[in-house]
């Protein structure tokens, strides 16, 4: 069963939910309405 990896940063009011492991080389793509979709810089693949 996959870990899904929660984390939040009071500062900025930030959630982040990663259902695998976090990446050096991710990118983030705004969906909307404050929604953000981050993915392998390499592969392309959505983690979180």
């Amino acid at each position: 069963m996959a870990q899904i990896k929660v984390f939040y940063e009071p500062e900025t009011e930030l959630l982040s939910v990663f259902w695998q492991n976090p990446r050096k080389n991710q990118i983030a793509t705004e969906l909307g309405d404050g929604v953000i979709l981050l993915k392998d810089g390499v592969s392309g693949e959505p983690i979180g």
